[in-house]
């Protein structure tokens, strides 16, 4: 089991031929639902920590999404390839997440309606694609997935601001998770401009 500071991960072992099945399966589905998870914080631990910064959100424990099927997508940091990525699951976010909207735990916070998914919402996703970065460690990690609709794109990542507050920098493959909104905001983040491109 892996220990963040607020929640308890379950560790889970992905392959990559498990991990780009399971992206693929984003393709023609249609999202009726995203659930953030991010950090609690407060003297008891039952308040929801920030996570709304803009262009970018700080949903740290990971992102559950669900299709008209049913179907439940858990997007969650992991090291399957040997470092800190962004993961892709078919499954409940309880999968992976121990303690949920317990204090001490994870919050779940439904976004659905947020204006920044909006354009992903209840219209057919055209794909999503992982992002690979070699980075220094010479090792290749799914940074990123891109899930894409007609009029919007967001990218699921693995990453964090620098510092706290942030102040424009960030890390790649951390045990974090973020969602980037726009297409400056991916390069700024750190992501390959030739796998960005709007």
């Amino acid at each position: 089991m892996m220990d963040q500071d607020n929640g308890v991960m379950r560790s889970q072992e992905l392959t990559g031929d498990e991990y780009e099945r399971s992206v693929e399966s984003l393709r023609g589905a249609r999202l009726v639902e995203v659930t953030y998870y991010p950090l609690s914080c407060g003297d008891d631990d039952t308040e929801v920590a920030e996570w709304d910064f803009g262009v970018w959100h700080q949903p740290t424990m990971g992102i559950g999404l669900l299709a008209e099927d049913g179907t439940h997508y858990s997007a969650v940091w992991g090291h399957s390839f040997d470092h800190y990525g962004l993961e892709v699951f078919r499954g409940p976010m309880s999968s992976h997440l121990t303690v949920i909207g317990q204090p001490g735990g994870t919050p779940a916070v439904v976004v659905t309606d947020h204006p920044r998914w909006s354009g992903l919402i209840g219209v057919p996703l055209a794909g999503a694609d992982i992002l690979w970065s070699e980075g220094d460690s010479e090792v290749r990690l799914p940074v990123a997935v891109e899930p894409r609709a007609p009029a919007a794109r967001v990218w699921l990542v693995a990453g964090r601001p620098v510092q706290w507050p942030p102040d424009g920098r960030f890390w790649l493959g951390s045990d974090d998770v973020m969602t980037v909104f726009t297409h400056e905001a991916a390069v700024a983040v750190g992501l390959s401009p030739e796998n960005t491109e709007g």
